[in-house]
């Protein structure tokens, strides 16, 4: 019998960070919790990463996950939104591993190919995947939510089949 442990997903934001907790065990994965942090637009920069830190320090103390694993960023055109989600990223990297975490980046097209087995696959199509993999009655929300869940299932997989 495999040694249950639990899995943390983040899909990093500075607006919305998305969470998902897998538990597996003998092979098979179920949720546990799933959701987003949210901070406030109107709150100043520094304020919103301490208030991700605060609330990522109480999931990660309130399920003990085993390994988490972060999207890595898909930088757009829009320098400023990209400059602020790399910064909660990093806070994000440094909470973890302040809790003895070493997390695990992955690249949106690794996490779209192990979810759908194709790595150009759209958001919709990963959400059903998650749907169907984790036999939910409806598509999980919100979306931040269901992308963290697809990040910690494809860290899942690879933790299964042995991989770094």
């Amino acid at each position: 019998m495999e040694h249950e442990r639990v899995i943390l997903g983040i899909d990093p934001g500075l607006a919305t960070v998305g969470y998902g907790f897998l538990r597996c065990s003998d092979g098979q994965m179920e949720i546990l919790d799933m959701g987003v942090i949210e901070t406030p637009s109107g709150m100043e920069e520094a304020e919103r990463l301490l208030m991700i830190q605060y609330d990522l320090s109480e999931l990660i103390l309130r399920y003990r996950p085993q390994e988490s694993f972060v999207e890595e960023l898909f930088f757009s055109a829009n320098v400023k939104t990209a400059l602020s989600v790399s910064q909660a990223r990093g806070v994000i990297l440094v909470t973890l591993a302040s809790h003895g975490l070493s997390p695990r980046s992955l690249k949106p097209n690794e996490i779209k190919l192990a979810v759908t087995g194709d790595g150009r696959a759209d958001k919709l199509q990963v959400q059903e995947m998650i749907k169907r993999q984790f036999r939910l009655t409806e598509i999980p929300r919100p979306d931040d939510a269901a992308d963290a869940l697809a990040v910690a299932w494809c860290g899942g997989l690879a933790s299964l089949r042995g991989f770094e």
